[in-house]
């Protein structure tokens, strides 16, 4: 009877259709179902991320969210839908293509790690990791106990025990950068401690995983696993001795600030690839071979960047969800049902937060770490993410995790990294510095002998040319108590993935500029500020702010408060062309700037770069600049004539200052007067009292020049304007005040320059000369320096409504 039994197997899916006009059903070949479902799949996650971003959770959250909703446990009751979206006949295609996506992202969280840092790790990082793997990892093992005497009973003993102590003792490295970035913690020392012991802590998970998959094998003997084991250790000896020869000669042919060769790109890729399918035959898995490659390629240059740029997006967009809606289709909730069962799942929980919470909290304190931000490490330790998944998914296929143990470890890892946002706001806040001790927030100020604090704003290496010369200007003569610049990479935190970016630069972040190692492709912002660095009296230091574009401006304001800086210079948003037009770089750094303007804690500075001295640093003996401030009166001419001062002790600058004052015959009847004009008598005296002043500096000092011209009305003034064209840079005052204003302060393409500033840039207006717009700072902006800055709002807020 046996022989006469025949089994029908379906036939396997076509992989592209004939078109429903001649009968086919799309959804029935492999090529049009895959898209369906990669469509599904990204408007699902990117909707629940949208969802979410309220509550600042990563988008890790969203996609293991979304992945679980498409699985059995919510749409997938709908058996017809099921059978429909993600019949089994589909589920290789899908299962190949996250699995692609994923071996490319481990490639990506392999370029995040640098064994250079993990060799600098301190102590205290070190010992935080070692706990917060010891801790939970002999928790998992008691768990796993609990677990094979009820539902996982029967699975192999020794397999399990490691699968479950590295489920529950891994840190997600890449979701912790995004959490710390998102609540700006990445720069901070708790910031940095996490990364550097989290960093320690996936390396330590990766070799534990790794043994995890030698054990279990199919193989009955034991020597198997042996075999597995050794071969896998030969392998990433011999990628240690043959990897980074081959890649440091492929950035040696990759030179800053021009496009690396494709074939590099390609053949890196190639190389993943095939590094993917030596360990997938030795029986460890694929994945461990893309992630020995991404560790050992250079992070230095411009290679490692590329290799980001290239892939990350279709990845992580696209391929990557994938994974999460295959570890969905296998987690059925339903399956744990009973109170034993939720009482395991709730046991699992406590366990994973108890061993990661209390072993680094433990540590840090004997660390000499406050409980606060030891508590906070606990927590930020406690992040789970992609690893998990991939842990659980490799566990679930070897059979190690049965389909309820499965549904309660992926539910673990979902509730470990959701409450690790909300409870890290809830008790954690930096220390602030105290108001009180923080004098010296303008440039004009009483005490000229004190150090000056600058600021400098940059989202590209085409500013940093200005703003070294710009710098180097503003050292003056070197007798006050120098020049401290913090030079401030501004970097926005998009939705990727990788934090290779992030994390390189948080590691460096306030770390004295300095070239350790004659590298030619060293920094270049290092390589740039160094001739500076060399000077005396000159003290500079790179900090970062990697934020949303919406709130970089937190980032700004509150890092100089920290540092104490007299004035924030920022880019303004438009570059120079070849022709001498100024188009937009980046719209969103319009809103940044408004919005810095609106609440900085010192005077402001916007630069529009035409070139001030060339493309390159202009040593002290070579400066020969001249810089024109045009004097209307209020605040901020103040200011910018004071900066033009202070740059004008330099030996090479010549500044010309002219102060425009209205014709009395012509007051009341070509200019507009307001009755309530905010240039009040006392504003009046204050120009008058600075004026007499800056004149004893113009009669003891030659290279300074005072002219006063009188003008009858705004056409005349803007004619006067037009005569001093030819200089280095202008510096004028974003709001200036006076009878003689109203003529000019008409509606303006960008009222964050001012009037006079968007004169100077105008097309009209032919200049090479650089320009910086000045806000001095006051506690509390009003009249016309705060309704311009409310004008802009609307408008950009619009764009970014409709972005």
């Amino acid at each position: 009877m046996a022989s006469n039994t025949t089994v029908k197997c379906p036939p396997p899916m076509k992989a592209t259709s004939n078109g429903v006009f001649q009968g086919d059903d799309p959804l029935h070949f492999a090529l049009p179902l895959v898209i369906i479902q990669i469509c599904l799949v990204v408007l699902l996650t990117r909707a629940l991320a949208y969802l979410l971003r309220p509550l600042r959770q990563p988008r890790v959250i969203a996609e293991i969210i979304g992945g679980i909703l498409l699985g059995p446990s919510a749409l997938g009751r709908n058996h017809k839908y099921l059978h429909a979206i993600f019949p089994p006949r589909s589920l290789t295609v899908l299962d190949t293509l996250a699995n692609l996506g994923l071996l490319f992202f481990l490639f990506l969280v392999g370029l995040e790690m640098d064994p250079k840092a993990l060799k600098r790790t301190g102590k205290k990082a070190l010992s935080i990791a070692l706990a917060g793997i010891t801790l939970p990892f002999i928790l998992g093992i008691g768990t796993s106990f609990a677990l094979r005497a009820t539902v996982s009973s029967g699975v192999s003993e020794g397999p399990f025990l490691v699968f479950m102590g590295v489920a529950l003792s891994i840190t997600a490295f890449p979701v912790l950068a995004r959490i710390l970035a998102e609540l700006k913690l990445l720069t901070t020392d708790v910031g940095r401690m996490a990364m550097s012991a989290a960093a320690v802590n996936d390396v330590a998970a990766w070799i534990l995983l790794a043994l995890a998959i030698a054990l279990s094998g199919t193989g009955h003997s034991p020597l198997v696993s042996l075999w597995v084991f050794l071969c896998g250790f030969g392998f990433i000896m011999l990628c240690v001795l043959i990897g980074p020869p081959i890649f440091k000669c492929v950035v040696r042919r990759c030179p800053e600030g021009e496009p690396v060769d494709e074939i590099y790109i390609c053949a890196t890729l190639a190389a993943v690839l095939a590094a993917g399918f030596v360990t997938d035959a030795i029986g460890i898995h694929a994945l461990f071979g893309a992630f020995v490659l991404g560790i050992l390629v250079p992070k230095e240059g411009p290679f490692a960047g590329a290799l980001v740029e290239k892939v990350e997006d279709l990845v992580s967009g696209l391929f990557l969800p994938l994974y999460f809606v295959s570890s969905g289709l296998k987690t059925n909730v339903a399956t744990i049902q009973g109170a034993q069962s939720w009482g395991l799942l709730v046991l699992v929980i406590f366990n994973a937060c108890f061993g990661k919470i209390v072993g680094t909290v433990g540590v840090s304190l004997c660390c000499k770490i406050p409980f606060k931000e030891a508590l906070t490490l606990g927590f930020l330790m406690n992040t789970k993410g992609l690893v998990e998944l991939i842990v659980l998914n490799i566990g679930r296929d070897r059979g190690v995790l049965n389909d309820q143990t499965f549904a309660i470890m992926v539910l673990m890892a979902l509730f470990t990294t959701f409450i690790t946002t909300p409870i890290v706001l809830a008790i954690y806040k930096p220390a602030r510095m105290a108001r009180s001790e923080y004098k010296h927030r303008t440039i004009q100020r009483k005490e000229t002998s004190t150090q000056l604090r600058l600021l400098t704003c940059f989202q590209s290496t085409r500013t940093i040319p200005t703003l070294i010369n710009l710098m180097e200007a503003s050292r003056g003569t070197g007798k006050r108590g120098g020049l401290q610049v913090y030079a401030m990479h501004l970097m926005e935190l998009s939705e990727r993935s990788s934090a290779i970016l992030m994390v390189h630069k948080a590691r460096k972040n306030g770390m004295p500029l300095w070239r350790k190692s004659r590298d030619s492709n060293s920094n270049q912002v290092v390589v740039a500020f160094e001739a500076l660095q060399h000077l005396d009296q000159v003290s500079i230091r790179p900090t970062t702010a990697i934020s949303p574009m919406t709130t970089m401006h937190e980032d700004i304001c509150t890092s100089a408060e920290t540092k104490r800086t007299a004035m924030i210079i920022l880019p303004f948003h438009k570059h120079q062309r070849i022709d001498g037009h100024l188009e937009t770089t980046r719209g969103e750094l319009r809103y940044v700037n408004r919005r810095v303007l609106e609440h900085a804690p010192c005077s402001v500075g916007i630069l529009v770069d035409r070139g001030l001295g060339g493309t390159s640093h202009v040593s002290a003996s070579n400066v020969d600049y001249t810089i024109t401030v045009f004097f209307f009166g209020g605040h901020d001419d103040r200011e910018a004539l004071s900066y033009g001062a202070l740059m004008a002790e330099h030996p090479g600058i010549s500044l010309n200052v002219v102060r425009f004052t209205v014709d009395p015959k012509v007051i009341g009847e070509n200019v507009h007067i307001d009755v309530n004009d905010q240039y009040s008598q006392e504003a009046r005296s204050d120009d008058v009292e600075f004026l007499a002043e800056f004149k004893k500096k113009v009669s003891s000092n030659e290279s300074m020049k005072l002219e006063e011209r009188v003008v009858s009305d705004g056409g005349e003034t803007i004619d006067v304007i037009r005569s001093y064209s030819r200089c280095n840079l202008f510096l004028v005052g974003r709001m200036p005040e006076g009878q003689l204003v109203a003529a000019l302060n008409k509606k303006s393409e960008c009222p964050e320059l001012g009037p006079v500033g968007n004169l100077l840039i105008s097309p009209e207006f032919s200049t090479t000369a650089s320009v910086l717009v000045v806000q001095q700072y006051r506690s509390q902006l009003t009249g016309d320096s705060l309704n311009s800055l409310k004008e802009e709002a609307d408008t950009t807020e619009g764009e970014y409504d409709s972005e």
